[in-house]
């Protein structure tokens, strides 16, 4: 329903520039992988652990490759053509790499077509239980019923991540849906992925594959009790993006925040190494099943939410059409956008009334992620609860999928489990009560919401065009989204982008690609 009287033909047009914009970009990509790309090539056929020192073994195969100065024909080469040679499994490779016992770029070359066949079965061993974990979350689903409502997402932050597991039970009973367990402060600029369990993080607790494994047991033991599937959330942005997307996918997470251009602008990672490795994660989450959550809402911690709200859509825009181009289906789109208004703003609630009903009318199948207030929480914790519930009244009127819930102590302190427990019973109480309101009531025409709308799809429209006439990374350059500016040589991690070699050769992306029905390797 066009409640917004919305003109279409702006939106298609906004739309067919984005795809531009994107395929444009989608050149560069093309053209080169990166170290983490490579590391998650090492990890999709079973490299994992570490060597004596604590350093991951799909860093010690990479970097070995890397000194030789062979690294841009690919890892996968060497290692198949190492197996033709001794007959070993990649774990085993690594590890004599690691111990010194072997350089295996020094053998001599067999035929793609030999090296394909020798990786042909390890692929298809680890791509099956990808494929076997996605199934099983459909089974689950299916069993257990789909929740119509919002999914109600919470987020649990303690370090530790046994205690993560007490705080994301008591949360899932309380009534949440979606676990996010937030990573520890900066692990998005490691460039490597810690190993096994962790205790000690900072703000969050570490992503490693073993903390995802703890995590998604012990929610499937909440989904059994409570008769729901509990879903899980981490982050595959940063240096380390593939690498975590392919450990989520290893272990059955669900949601994953995936998203460079919120590395670019708030961790300042290098934009060329980013957008290279989210096009690769990307995919590997959409072969997965994971629904991605994309970074709009953090636009407006640093810039204005009425003013800057067309580059929000903007980079919705954009991130539509590069989840496409990496085989995402629109349902897993979590496209990002939040309730940032200043409260003293004259009709601030009609303004971002009228901007989550614009996010669902333009993209009616994605799962919209919304944010609540955070820029304008004070402490007050009597206003905040009000604050949370303007915003979800704005969730269930406009049909908002992921609702990351809101916190009446945001701003004061990491959420307690009975703060947890309030702001579920507020989410609870106000989307059982308007479930249907959103289809009884209809907006005036002419009115203060479709003149906003409207307002910001022609100016979303304007930007496009100037983010086409310059390409992506120049409009980073410029500061055009969220008024931060970065370098195209700037940032962590440039050092990682590596220019393809004519015989560079990547399975997963050729196997994958096809999968998802969007030709072979590129």
């Amino acid at each position: 329903m066009n409640k917004l009287n919305l003109d279409f033909s702006l939106v298609e047009g906004a739309r067919k520039i984005a795809s531009n914009i994107a395929d444009d970009t989608q050149k560069f990509i093309d053209k080169h992988t990166t170290t983490s790309i490579e590391r998650t090539i090492c990890r999709l056929l079973g490299i994992d652990g570490t060597d004596e020192f604590g350093v991951p073994l799909p860093n010690v195969v990479v970097d070995h490759i890397i000194k030789t100065g062979q690294i841009n024909k690919g890892v996968a080469l060497y290692l198949g053509n190492a197996i033709i040679h001794k007959n070993l499994s990649p774990q085993n490779i690594a590890e004599k790499i690691s111990q010194g016992q072997l350089i295996i770029t020094d053998f001599p070359r067999g035929s793609l077509s030999e090296i394909k066949e020798a990786l042909t079965s390890i692929i298809q061993k680890n791509i099956d239980i990808i494929r076997r974990n996605k199934q099983k979350r459909e089974e689950l689903i299916k069993k257990y019923g789909e929740k119509v409502e919002p999914l109600i997402y919470i987020i649990v932050a303690t370090g530790n991540i046994f205690e993560d597991i007490i705080q994301a039970q008591a949360a899932a009973r309380q009534g949440a849906d979606v676990i996010a367990v937030i990573r520890s402060t900066g692990q998005s600029l490691l460039d490597y992925v810690p190993y096994g369990s962790t205790t000690e993080g900072f703000g969050g607790t570490y992503a490693t594959q073993e903390n995802f494994h703890l995590m998604r047991s012990a929610l499937d033991k909440v989904s059994e009790e409570e008769g729901r599937y509990i879903r899980l959330t981490n982050y595959c942005s940063g240096l380390c993006m593939p690498e975590i997307a392919a450990m989520g996918a290893f272990e059955r997470v669900d949601m994953m925040l995936n998203d460079a251009l919120y590395g670019i602008l708030f961790r300042d990672i290098n934009m060329q190494r980013t957008i290279i490795d989210q096009y690769f994660s990307r995919m590997i989450n959409a072969y997965a099943g994971v629904i991605i959550n994309t970074g709009e809402d953090n636009y407006l911690t640093t810039d204005d939410a009425y003013d800057a709200a067309h580059t929000v859509l903007a980079s919705q825009f954009i991130n539509e059409q590069f989840a496409k181009l990496a085989g995402l289906k629109e349902e897993q789109m979590g496209l990002g956008h939040a309730f940032e208004m200043n409260p003293d703003l004259e009709n601030g609630f009609v303004y971002e009334l009228a901007q989550a009903q614009m996010a669902r009318e333009i993209f009616p199948n994605a799962s919209l992620k919304y944010m609540p207030p955070t820029k304008y929480m004070t402490g007050n914790i009597f206003k905040g609860q009000v604050q949370d519930a303007l915003f979800n009244i704005i969730t269930i009127l406009t049909n908002q999928r992921i609702h990351l819930l809101g916190m009446l102590t945001e701003a004061i302190h990491t959420p307690f489990m009975s703060d947890r427990a309030l702001s579920i019973e507020n989410a609870r109480y106000i989307f059982k009560n308007m479930k249907d309101l959103g289809n009884e009531i209809m907006f005036k025409e002419g009115g203060i919401m479709q003149q906003r709308a409207n307002e910001v799809v022609n100016k979303t429209l304007d930007l496009l065009t100037k983010i086409e006439k310059e390409g992506l990374f120049k409009t980073i350059e410029k500061g055009i989204f969220a008024g931060i500016k970065r370098p195209i040589d700037g940032g962590k991690g440039l050092d990682g982008v590596i220019h393809k070699d004519k015989e560079y050769f990547n399975p997963f992306l050729e196997y994958m690609s096809i999968e998802l029905n969007l030709g072979g390797e590129k």
